[in-house]
């Protein structure tokens, strides 16, 4: 009976609500008794006074009023649903309304609890398992909610896991949905493959968008994922198409606009770039990676007050969000700060314990702060002396080696450092198993140490008077400009002492051999012992 009471008030204030008038909205539902019609006078409240922050944030003067700017409705909403709460009147969408206003006001203990209660109460509203979601920091902290037991609790296991970078836990949630029916669904097909995109296997995760956009080519939804993805293999062309062809779909979507500067970012035009991710924050200023790439675009244009500014936001957004904590880790890397790039590639590497880039570059940071404490001489800070503490940044790179080094510099890094120590045999072995795994690869890719590392190797194995190593490297050394002539006097220098007779030591190891391509010598030597790695290995 209510419900049709209030059906007229109703109907003109979600008029009101669809044109963005949620003050007038709100006016014509005041006293309404309906659930219905309460939900909707609450939730015209709350967004007009978020309306209402986003205006004033528009036109403050910089960083610090931005952070000042608050939803000046929320703590009356809070007064009022809390009221409401505790009489139990508030359905499903009035619990998920009040789990909003509690997190917007960080109250985040009590909105997990109220988030919770929602999903029981209306299982199948997928916006209160989204904001769940956005709540939960870690896996231990998913075995103390009493969640519903019904599929939507599949599906937000399988997304949570996805966030928290737990994928083969995420693939196999996935997996048993498409047993149980789900094969049909795009939204599925698309979060697999995000999930392969978040670890980094790019050939996988084309492949399904490629699939996706055959079955669904009106698609927008991770079409932004799916162009980081093009981005970073430079596929111009289809980036190219794909941005023409969302234009055509829907031009004011925020996917499309961050197709749109991808695009111009991978064409090197960053003012453009940047203009798109802008105008991707006006549709959507809560969009996690228009801000995280508008940071990058900052930073190619060497603004780092704007990128900083830019990574912050989204922090702000998703502090789960790893790409923005590195990403301030890289600018505060060019202020020439080491103290505080330190902490953000610490948290990179907390939210991304297997990815090697964070490693390496947190071994990059501690080798730059023990530079710092060398130089102003400052013996008693005894930990940051290299010998006593180069195992925590050896650790860092043998580490980031172990879990498969995205970028290949780990063991090159890791032999400069045995270098510093004067350790010959070690620096060689890294080297060596440096150059092993760039000819293992298979692919045609310029290695920029390649050719330090065939210099270093040419000259151990030269001191060790194995003239056969010593020549293959040499003769790879000349086809690099920087160790040419030196690989060229090497070459004499051998050829000489092989005239006069000079033989081999028996004294120093062999070193591993070589990749056969590179080693004109067929005779086996012997292989060195491994290398004793148990004091610094994790």
């Amino acid at each position: 009976m209510e419900d049709a009471r209030d059906m007229d008030a109703y109907t003109l204030a979600k008029s009101y609500f669809d044109v963005k008038e949620y003050d007038r909205a709100a006016h014509f539902l005041h006293g309404c008794n309906s659930k219905k019609a309460y939900f909707l006078y609450m939730y015209s409240r709350y967004l007009s006074g978020e309306k209402k922050k986003d205006d004033e944030t528009v036109d403050s003067l910089g960083p610090l009023e931005k952070g000042q700017v608050k939803n000046e409705a929320l703590r009356e909403l809070r007064v009022e649903l809390s009221k409401k709460h505790q009489a139990r009147e508030l359905d499903g969408f009035g619990l998920y309304l009040y789990g909003v206003v509690l997190r917007k006001l960080d109250l985040v203990k009590e909105a997990i609890d109220v988030f919770v209660e929602a999903t029981h109460v209306l299982p199948l509203h997928w916006g209160a398992w989204l904001e769940l979601c956005n709540l939960i920091t870690d896996k231990e902290m998913l075995k103390f909610l009493s969640l519903p037991d019904t599929w939507m609790k599949e599906f937000f296991l399988a997304h949570i896991y996805t966030e928290l970078q737990l994928i083969e836990e995420a693939l196999q949630k996935y997996q048993n949905l498409i047993d149980v029916g789900f094969s049909k669904s795009s939204y599925i097909v698309s979060q697999i493959a995000v999930a392969y995109h978040n670890i980094r296997d790019i050939d996988k995760a084309l492949s399904i968008f490629n699939e996706l956009r055959k079955q669904d080519p009106y698609r927008i939804e991770n079409m932004d994922t799916f162009s980081n993805l093009l981005y970073v293999r430079s596929m111009k062309s289809e980036l190219s198409y794909l941005a023409h062809n969302l234009c055509e779909i829907d031009k004011y979507r925020v996917e499309t606009c961050c197709v749109i500067g991808n695009y111009y970012s991978l064409r090197s035009q960053h003012e453009k770039a940047a203009l798109y991710f802008q105008r991707a924050l006006k549709l959507n200023p809560r969009y996690l990676g228009a801000w995280t790439l508008m940071g990058h675009e900052y930073m190619e244009m060497k603004n780092t007050s704007a990128a900083i500014q830019a990574y912050r936001h989204a922090i702000e957004v998703n502090k789960r969000d790893y790409r923005a904590w590195y990403g301030l880790g890289q600018t505060y890397e060019i202020l020439k700060m080491p103290f505080y790039c330190l902490y953000y590639y610490r948290r990179a590497h907390q939210l991304r314990p297997n990815d090697s880039r964070m490693l390496v570059a947190l071994g990059e940071c501690y080798e730059k702060l023990n530079q710092l404490v060398e130089a102003k001489k400052v013996p008693e800070i005894g930990p940051w002396r290299i010998g006593v503490k180069s195992a925590v940044w050896m650790k860092c790179y043998w580490r980031a080696y172990a879990v498969g080094d995205v970028e290949k510099m780990a063991l090159v890094k890791l032999a400069k450092l045995h270098e510093q120590l004067t350790e010959s045999e070690q620096a060689a072995q890294c080297y060596i198993k440096y150059i092993q795994d760039i000819y293992s690869c298979g692919e045609i890719v310029e290695h920029l140490e390649e050719s330090t590392a065939f210099r270093y190797l040419a000259q151990y194995y030269f001191k060790c008077k194995l003239w056969d190593e010593a020549s293959a490297c040499a003769q790879k050394c000349c086809a690099f400009n920087d160790t040419r002539e030196e690989g060229k006097a090497l070459l004499r220098q051998i050829l000489q002492l092989r005239n006069q007779g000079e033989t081999p030591t028996t004294e120093m190891p062999a070193p591993f051999f070589l990749p056969a391509s590179l080693s004109t010598n067929t005779t086996p030597t012997r292989r060195v012992s491994p290398l004793n790695l148990s004091s610094v290995t994790p």
